[in-house]
């Protein structure tokens, strides 16, 4: 008999990880209760990535979600359970805030500006680029930074938003780039990279 996790009111990233705690416990399906859409849109990423399927069904607000482990939605994860882990390759870009500095703030606006038009320009991109806490409001705000960033996503960099943070800000609605994200999938990407750039 499947077992079913109540993550309703857990905020990010904890319905993410109690998932994530029944794959690692091997449990081929199971179903998980959240009441909110940006976890029903990390958890099925999670499924994906972790060779499962995620039906989702709603009553009520309450969004079901039936994990089930689909042995041919991913065959190289069976594979890598038997192989060494990957070097870590590449770097990441974490922004948590929407300026660069702490002196004038128009300033550090045209700073950051400038930043990502000059990392566009380069031939070493990063593999990601992660917003949280105020940094969220370049990709859901500023116009200049959200070309520069669909630039860099043509280029094939990961952008991830913090979904938590968007809504913090009543602006998730604004977001013009990137991937709404959650705190798992955000400290998995640095943990993957050779380095992490702060800005």
């Amino acid at each position: 008999m499947s077992r079913t996790i109540d993550a309703k009111g857990k905020a990010c990233p904890m319905p993410v990880m109690m998932a994530k705690e029944a794959i690692s416990a091997g449990e081929s399906d199971f179903t998980i209760l959240v009441d909110n859409t940006t976890a029903v849109g990390n958890l099925q990423r999670l499924a994906g990535n972790q060779g499962y399927d995620a039906a989702v069904t709603e009553d009520a607000g309450v969004y079901r979600l039936a994990f089930t482990k689909n042995a041919q939605a991913c065959p190289a994860c069976e594979a890598a359970a038997d192989s060494p882990p990957l070097p870590k390759l590449g770097y990441a870009v974490f922004v948590g805030r929407d300026i660069i500095g702490s002196g004038d703030r128009e300033l550090g606006t045209n700073l950051m500006r400038m930043f990502f038009y000059t990392l566009a320009q380069s031939d070493d991109l990063p593999r990601s680029i992660l917003f949280m806490n105020a940094g969220v409001k370049l990709p859901a705000g500023d116009e200049q930074v959200a070309e520069h960033l669909k630039a860099l996503a043509d280029k094939g960099v990961e952008i991830l938003v913090c979904g938590t943070c968007l809504n913090f800000y009543h602006i998730a609605d604004q977001l013009a780039v990137g991937t709404v994200s959650n705190m798992y999938d955000i400290v998995t990407k640095m943990q993957e990279a050779g380095k992490v750039i702060t800005v």
